[in-house]
């Protein structure tokens, strides 16, 4: 006579879900998902964290505008700089590739 054997419990390691196993046919004959924590615990904290996240979103929008406006001027400074520059130092001529020197 065979021996029936009892199925056992494993832990997830990734998620932290029980799964039960069959080891006959060894396969999850059962599963119970963790139980996941309340990411607030009454409405008014919820509402808090939306206003603090309007806050800093208009924050980053009003900086982004900010930016926007100054690009303008730096692009300017960047084009004045590179064109100094280019008249410093003078084209000398068609620049040598290595299959030219061989």
């Amino acid at each position: 006579m065979a021996k029936t054997q009892q199925s056992f419990d494993i832990g997830c390691p990734c998620c932290g879900a029980l799964i039960k196993v069959d080891p006959e046919t060894k396969a999850v004959i059962a599963h119970t998902p963790p139980v996941r924590p309340k990411t607030f615990n009454d409405f008014e904290e919820a509402a808090r964290a939306m206003k603090d996240q309007d806050v800093r979103r208009e924050s980053l929008f009003q900086q982004s505008i900010e930016n926007q406006k100054n690009s303008a001027d730096l692009l300017e400074k960047k084009f004045q700089e590179a064109v100094k520059r280019a008249k410093e130092t003078p084209d000398t001529g068609k620049p040598l590739r290595d299959i030219d020197l061989g």
